[in-house]
């Protein structure tokens, strides 16, 4: 089923801002509009430190996309992420007043809803509720109960956690920059959508998203969300390491990255050199390319032990055949796929958000860097549908099964009472 409505997804990232404009074809693919980008300046480990920066920010990316799209946009699907992320296991269920009647989506809704209500922690709040598996009276391991009968509908659920300052300083800012927050998902839920095919979530896989501030992490087991967390420095402390290391300012220690960084120090050469112009007047200075090497290979392997680490709490360690897909900006560092490989003994990709994306888009947008951007067009077109549907529903309900049963007693007390032999 397609949609004919556009879907603006805005991802507030640490060191970019991207707004994506995208609708679903006819065939049921991803047709980019048109993007906006620009530097992030009021975001600090995915968190806004600076609220009048970070809405500079965000109206300069929308209108760079509208220009480019053609398209006047109101409201967008925002990411959320950050160090405050947190994720529980909980149980719930629902009583059901009939066994005649199958069990629907509605039903499912307002499981669902109860979870919402739970109490939580002063200054948190519920982000999302994804049922991991339903129980229909007892019977456990159900993936989808619509169309079945039961009265007790209950099932285990993964819940994601955030501080309600953190999810009001992101609206507040989109609110700022005269947008309306359509829905805010979990920025490593939206990458996923982007970059995971189904059959590696079936499979199990553990994405990992490195942002500049934050590496994100998911882990899909039989096509369910399993676990979620949030690593607390991405791309931007490698830049700080090399920085420091090698004696020079921000600003070339992340061309250095971005151009002769690797992950490997046995990658490069020690004679490799490249030379950074020095500050007014002072000599340049001469760094090797290997020394580099050593000093993003030492932060990139602390970042890859905390994943592993988040892969061994799971539980889920020994179910995930398709190994991790690396994805956002940080994907993009020279020889992290080999060596995240060699550090976890899993089999490692990098994850382009190419997945449901149509044939004709811009070479830019195909870049890990904007799978959260994406993602969030994707999700956001996913919940269009299901409110599509959900608004069907409710204009058609179901006939009421009780009320023609009713009817039907009648009519047969009725043919009872006339073909009594007491009657002339």
């Amino acid at each position: 089923m397609s949609t004919d409505e556009i879907i603006v997804g805005l991802d507030i990232g640490t060191t970019k801002i991207a707004v994506i404009v995208g609708k679903e074809n006819e065939y049921g693919k991803v047709e980019i509009l048109g993007n906006g980008k620009t530097e992030s300046l009021g975001v600090k480990r995915g968190l806004v430190s600076n609220i009048e920066k970070t809405v500079q920010s965000i109206k300069a990316a929308v209108e760079e996309a509208s220009m480019k799209s053609g398209v006047e946009i109101n409201t967008v699907t925002v990411g959320i992420a950050g160090q405050h992320i947190k994720s529980l296991q909980h149980k719930g269920s629902i009583m059901r007043n009939s066994l005649d009647d199958e069990i629907s989506q509605q039903d499912i809704d307002k499981l669902i809803e109860n979870m919402q209500k739970l109490v939580m922690p002063p200054g948190e709040e519920i982000i999302h509720v994804i049922p991991q598996e339903f129980i229909v009276d007892k019977e456990t391991g159900i993936k989808d109960p619509i169309g079945m009968v039961g009265i007790e509908l209950g099932a285990n659920f993964h819940i994601i956690t955030g501080q309600i300052t953190a999810e009001k300083n992101i609206t507040r800012c989109v609110n700022k920059a005269n947008l309306e927050i359509e829905d805010m998902i979990l920025e490593p839920i939206a990458s996923a959508e982007a970059v995971l095919s189904e059959e590696e979530k079936e499979a199990g896989v553990v994405l990992v998203d490195i942002g500049g501030g934050t590496t994100d992490i998911a882990i899909f087991q039989d096509g369910i969300l399993r676990h979620t967390a949030v690593i607390p420095f991405g791309g931007d402390i490698i830049t700080e390491d090399i920085k420091e290391g090698c004696m020079i300012i921000k600003k070339q220690a992340e061309a250095l990255k971005v151009k002769f960084g690797s992950a490997l120090v046995s990658e490069n050469k020690a004679e490799d050199i490249v030379t950074i112009p020095g500050l007014l007047g002072r000599p340049p200075k001469e760094i090797s390319l290997k020394s580099l090497a050593s000093i993003i290979q030492a932060r990139v392997e602390e970042i890859i032990e905390n994943v592993y680490y988040e892969i061994k709490t799971s539980g889920y360690e020994k179910k995930l055949i398709a190994g991790i897909v690396l994805t956002g900006g940080g994907a993009q560092l020279k020889h992290i796929a080999q060596l995240t490989s060699f550090c976890t003994g899993m089999d490692t990709r990098i994850g382009y958000p190419t997945e449901h994306l149509a044939n004709k888009v811009p070479d830019e947008m195909t870049n890990p860097m904007y799978a959260t951007g994406i993602g969030l067009v994707i999700k956001g077109l996913e919940n269009a549908r299901k409110n599509a549907i959900r608004k069907k529903t409710a204009t058609h309900p179901k006939p009421d099964k009780t009320k023609g049963r009713f009817f039907e007693t009648i009519f047969k007390q009725g043919r009872r009472f006339f073909d009594d032999d007491n009657i002339n």
